[in-house]
């Protein structure tokens, strides 16, 4: 088996503003694994607030690249690869090329069907309060919208979504730029808007005082949460958990984790990074088990793969062809 992996920057459309950072582009890494005549391949922009660059996934894969070649399972890179993108680009590899050995798609390889429809949120990054609601009144028929928010005036800026989108489902996503007394304190607030998820308001080391069920709205952890061992701690102060296939090191990871997270009682929400649609597909896998989906990274990048996953006017994703991925 043959390992190729190349850097690759994607444009995005407009600068993409959050709590703690700003962005212009997304850079990520590409891995082909080659069989024979049979290639499949993998994206992965990883986790950025673990350190992870793209210059770093490539030596982590330098590293063992005489083991994966030498024909590594997918049970077996779990062992020799660290969670994070680096093993990500590759299981998401490996899953695809076991596909196109069988003849089968992913999803009945996984076990999990493509039956539900999937509708993906689309972001709204931070930006003025006029320029909330005017984004909000062009994606207004989009089933389910996320707004990213500060500490600043967060109140206002959802209110501004909302009367830009009227019927929208609302996420609200801080990026742990409030404290808990805060996020208290706008919860009643916020529900009379109808939001239906508050996305990690909380910082990670910052929690200790939420109590899950104590606000009117579900809250979700993002940055808290990467492994199965994270969720013993989660489980009494968060109602959702947002698996990302770059935070658990892949989709053979994150299907462990969803399942756990079920059985702990936990809701689900799948998310992304910003990639293109060869690093969103995997995770269209996982969105059948979860009732959240925030796989919108093509929406935000002025370009995408040939053969990219279409997003309706509602934010229904088409499911990946065989020649894209799985």
């Amino acid at each position: 088996m043959k390992l190729t992996v190349q850097k690759k920057s994607w444009p995005l459309r407009e600068p993409f503003v959050i709590a703690r950072a700003t962005y212009t582009n997304s850079d990520v890494i590409v891995v082909q694994l080659q069989d024979g005549s049979l290639i499949g391949r993998g994206e992965a922009a990883g986790v950025d607030y673990h350190g992870e660059t793209p210059d770093g996934m490539l030596a982590q894969l330098e590293a063992v690249r005489a083991r994966i070649e030498a024909g590594i399972t997918r049970a077996e890179l779990l062992k020799v690869l660290p969670i994070g993108g680096a093993r990500n680009a590759v299981d998401a590899a490996l899953w695809d090329l076991e596909a196109k050995r069988s003849g089968r798609r992913v999803w009945e390889l996984a076990g999990v069907g493509n039956e539900r429809e999937i509708a993906s949120a689309v972001t709204i990054g931070i930006r003025s309060v006029e320029e909330y609601e005017k984004t909000a009144r062009e994606l207004a028929q989009y089933r389910w919208l996320k707004i990213k928010v500060n500490k600043e005036q967060p109140l206002e800026c959802v209110r501004a979504v909302r009367r830009g989108a009227p019927n929208s489902r609302l996420i609200v996503d801080a990026n742990q730029a409030w404290d808990v007394k805060t996020l208290y304190a706008l919860g009643p607030r916020l529900a009379e808007l109808r939001v239906d998820l508050l996305e990690q308001p909380v910082p990670v080391d910052g929690d200790d005082e939420l109590v899950a069920g104590q606000s009117p709205i579900p809250v979700c952890a993002d940055e808290a949460i990467d492994t199965i061992a994270d969720l013993e701690r989660l489980k009494s102060r968060y109602e959702f958990v947002n698996i990302k296939l770059d935070k658990t090191g892949g989709l053979t990871a994150a299907l462990e984790l969803a399942n756990a997270a079920r059985a702990q009682g936990m809701r689900l929400m799948v998310g992304c990074m910003v990639t293109g649609s060869i690093g969103m597909a995997p995770g269209m896998v996982l969105a059948q088990l979860c009732e959240v989906v925030d796989l919108d990274g093509p929406l935000l990048q002025a370009a995408d793969w040939p053969d990219a996953i279409q997003y309706d006017s509602t934010g229904v994703m088409s499911w990946p062809s065989a020649s894209l991925w799985g």
